[in-house]
């Protein structure tokens, strides 16, 4: 079991401590599993919906441009070829579906893996619950000066929305806010240190074990 002190909005120990579980924050990491997982999360944020026109979706006359034979140059019989300015497009994009079917094994064991990547790092701050009157973006700033994480990329993680906290930090460049149910192996992966609010332990703790 790993221990970690809880901390208040001044950085300062609360004389408390959280207990993490070891088959979620200290299992042996499985990189094929991140990998895995963070693929199918950027495939899902494509749009998909490129799209050029073929020949057949060219609009323009059907005549024939030239004569058959007799020119001396090859055969042509539209302006919508795609050998001429302004034709159709050969093999070009089309709408489609990126992403693609992940067990949700896999996808648990990323998740772990990333979590214990961080703990074994030491990148993880517990900090006790908090929240803020009215949204004012230099209160995360202050928070993140007294965690010393100002220049970092951190990832605060809560047990459901506040939006005081996200309006808070949404023009603090490099911090991110998502609740427990949210939280993804890329968002993991990408943040340099991961701040838990105390009572989104329980949430990410029961979550796993009732996987």
């Amino acid at each position: 079991m790993m221990e970690l002190a809880i901390l208040n909005s001044e950085g300062k120990e609360t004389g408390r401590k959280v207990v993490l579980n070891d088959s979620i924050f200290g299992i042996r990491p499985n990189d094929h599993a991140i990998y895995l997982d963070t693929k199918q999360f950027l495939a899902n944020q494509r749009q998909g919906t490129h799209k050029s026109k073929q020949r057949g979706e060219i609009a323009g006359s059907t005549r024939k441009i030239k004569r058959q034979k007799g020119t001396g140059t090859a055969r042509a019989g539209s302006l919508k070829n795609p050998l001429f300015r302004g034709g159709g497009r050969v093999f070009g994009p089309q709408p489609r579906f990126y992403g693609f079917k992940l067990n949700k094994k896999i996808k648990q064991l990323a998740r772990k893996s990333a979590l214990s990547y961080k703990a074994s790092a030491n990148n993880i701050i517990v900090l006790e619950d908090f929240s803020f009157e009215a949204p004012k973006t230099k209160e995360i700033v202050r928070m993140n000066n007294n965690l010393n994480i100002l220049n970092k990329k951190s990832l605060y993680v809560l047990r459901e929305q506040n939006k005081n906290i996200y309006l808070s930090s949404r023009n603090v460049q490099g911090v991110e806010v998502v609740t427990a149910n949210e939280l993804s192996t890329y968002n993991i992966m990408k943040a340099s240190t991961l701040v838990l609010v105390e009572s989104a332990i329980d949430v990410l703790q029961s979550t796993f074990e009732n996987m």
